[in-house]
């Protein structure tokens, strides 16, 4: 007989006259690929109807603008002041209800942000004016524009046109408005008390700070009538030393109590990089770290409050309900990592899900393509192309040589499909290279995600051969019709003096047996698998420096992943030598040569590199005519990341 595992978080709420199926809620994400107008496209509607196929109560589009003249921060956000966007605003709204789901707006005003505005000719406004954009408390990256104060007419038309573009996403049929309070936007300047330091009636104390939001959701109630629900969202702290604290939080959500119906408490600053990572939590993080400002928050106020950040595991989404510190759950990246979080965890099958690991690879693609990806997840972004693979038309026999992470996800697409799939694993264990990381902390999330992989793997129609290497000549025994190699990558052993000396070890050899580390550590290598390891082992206490050839750490293209790093290596105490060539390994440590020309000595009782993949390019030519199709994917390739290889395994393996 069923039983619910999760009763409270599947328990239903209703907001003003509306009635939410469960209290897992899709907080707002921004798709960047619209129309030359910037209306969604049909695949905007597939990105965010698969979320509400998946089974949330509500999905939220993000940055929709309420003053595409003066409000736009970036380019590629929805215009809810143009009326010609009505046919494909409501096609977006209509696909997501038909499955059940509430429809949410964001309502967006960038204020003295909105640099998209200024590079098109037009004013730009804050609630004080600011020289430029690149001013001390305006966007770093901005492009000089100046900031003008609003007059009190240009704060009365902008209180106007948030209540038209909630009631023209009304019209559309979007269910919900959720009004963007937080994270440095237009409605936290006026919130701010370091930001809005205006004179007169909309700025100064508390009260009159508080009088721009609350006539925007006082008149957006007007204009879209009682029972229509109205989310806001704030900063229940700005996270950083410039911005206000949980107090004045605590006072803001006191101050909206009874004018909305969703007191949604976030968290950071956009424009703060340490704050950043806290809005975004990163990996180092723990699951639901900011759900403590939405208990605070609930001790205070009448209304619903919604809590978001890091939340990946069921039992943390029900144990947050059950206790009172929130009464709805907000997910980003884990909807976008699994779309069907929800009605797996509904249906008992928590094991089943895939868990965001953080990794910021979504948003940071995002930022520099304007597509959303996912490492864990190929479909995201690509829903439409996904749902064209179907079953094979003609059945083969396929091998798969390697069971790494591109191996797993090309054997179970097979199978899936409809082919008979050999899998070759030459250890006695699935998931390759990366399970050398298991016992790091901040990669729990991928360790789940390669655990729920083997498992697939095991309870799937594969003919799973663990111990066996792929030879030539095993191949040609089977002759299958396909062969797949993801057989993956090895370290590269750099060509430096001592490089073979007593202790001196790769970093996989690290990660398997942290007691070969001494006090004192030089990583030589400054990309992702050299930060992390530093990370590492500063948490277990050593010493680290990291020297770096190039004068910049590399973020492997994922600059918020990056960002984060960045974060951790100086909480951690984390040396970094950049631009400095090694030289030699000698008895006392590391000698190299920095920037200046000048040589140092980095003393160390263990030295680890970490410089790079050397993709196996010979292993795989030997399998290349084996059989009639053959496909190299994953880092026998060319070695990336865990996106690319689960992505072109997904596909390559459901077009044959």
């Amino acid at each position: 007989m069923y039983e619910c595992k999760y009763p409270h978080l599947f328990s239903p709420i209703r907001l003003g006259n509306t009635l939410f199926r469960n209290r897992i809620f899709g907080a707002p994400t921004g798709y960047q690929e619209l129309t030359a107008e910037e209306f969604p496209t049909a695949e905007a509607v597939a990105y965010y109807a698969r979320k509400a196929k998946g089974g949330c109560a509500s999905v939220a589009v993000g940055e929709c603008i309420v003053d595409s003249k003066h409000g736009k921060g970036g380019q590629n956000h929805i215009p809810l002041n143009d009326p010609e966007s009505i046919g494909a605003l409501t096609a977006l709204a209509e696909g997501i209800s038909q499955y059940g789901a509430v429809a949410v707006a964001e309502l967006q005003h960038a204020g003295m942000y909105a640099e998209q505005s200024g590079k098109l000719g037009n004013a730009v406004y804050g609630p004080v004016a600011v020289e430029s954009m690149r001013g001390e408390i305006a966007h770093a990256s901005g492009d000089g524009t100046r900031v003008l104060a609003m007059t009190a007419d240009v704060i009365e038309d902008t209180i106007e046109a948030y209540a038209s573009a909630a009631l023209f996403a009304k019209r559309c049929g979007f269910g919900m408005v959720l009004i963007h309070g937080g994270h440095g936007w237009l409605m936290s300047q006026f919130l701010s008390p370091f930001v809005n330091t205006r004179d007169d009636m909309w700025g100064g104390s508390f009260e009159n700070r508080m009088r721009f939001p609350l006539a925007v959701a006082d008149r957006i109630r007007e204009r879209c009538g009682k029972g229509f629900p109205i989310e806001f969202r704030m900063s229940a702290t700005e996270a950083n030393p410039r911005g206000y604290g949980v107090d004045e939080g605590v006072k803001i959500a006191m101050a909206l109590d009874g004018h909305v119906d969703l007191i949604h408490a976030s968290a950071g600053h956009h424009e703060v990089k340490d704050a950043f990572v806290i809005t975004h939590p990163s990996m180092f993080l723990p699951d639901g770290c900011n759900a403590y400002l939405a208990a605070e928050i609930k001790k205070h106020v009448k209304t619903p409050v919604a809590t978001v950040g890091a939340f990946t595991e069921p039992e943390l989404m029900e144990e947050t309900i059950a206790s009172g510190r929130a009464d709805v759950v907000e997910l980003a990246r884990e909807l976008i990592a699994d779309p069907d979080m929800p009605a797996k965890a509904r249906a008992g099958r928590g094991d089943d899900i895939v868990r965001c690991m953080r990794c910021f690879t979504c948003f940071s693609n995002l930022l520099s393509n304007r597509q959303f990806c996912c490492a864990v997840n190929p479909e995201i972004g690509v829903e439409l192309q996904a749902e064209r693979i179907a079953p094979a038309s003609k059945r083969k026999t396929v091998l798969v040589a390697g069971g790494g992470v591109a191996g797993m996800q090309a054997a179970l697409t097979a199978s899936r499909r409809g082919h008979d799939v050999i899998l070759c694993e030459k250890s006695e264990r699935l998931g390759g290279a990366l399970r050398c990381e298991r016992d790091v902390p901040f990669k729990e999330k991928l360790s789940k995600y390669l655990d729920l992989q083997e498992y697939k793997v095991m309870g799937a129609n594969i003919d799973l051969r663990l111990g066996v290497e792929a030879t030539p000549e095993l191949v040609r025994d089977v002759a299958p019709q396909v062969v797949i190699a993801a057989l993956g990558a090895r370290p590269v052993k750099p060509d430096i003096v001592g490089i073979d000396g007593p202790r001196v070890y790769g970093a996989e050899d690290i990660y398997l047996n942290t007691e070969l580390a001494g006090g004192r550590v030089v990583v030589l290598g400054g990309g992702l698998v050299g930060t992390e390891l530093a990370i590492f082992l500063a948490e277990l206490g050593r010493s680290v420096a990291v020297v770096e050839l190039m004068p910049a750490l590399s973020d492997g293209g994922n600059q918020l992943h990056g960002l984060a790093l960045d974060v951790k290596l100086r909480e951690m105490g984390v040396e970094l030598a950049l631009g400095t060539r090694t030289l030699e390994i000698g008895g006392d440590g590391v000698l190299a040569q920095g920037p200046d020309s000048a040589r140092v000595t980095f003393a160390a009782d263990t030295v680890i590199y970490a410089v790079g993949q050397r993709p196996l390019w010979d292993e795989a030519d030997a399998l290349r005519f084996l059989a009639p199709e053959f496909h190299q994917i994953g880092d026998c390739l060319t070695p990336r990341n865990i996106r690319e290889a689960t992505k072109a395994a997904y596909f390559i393996a459901g077009m044959i």
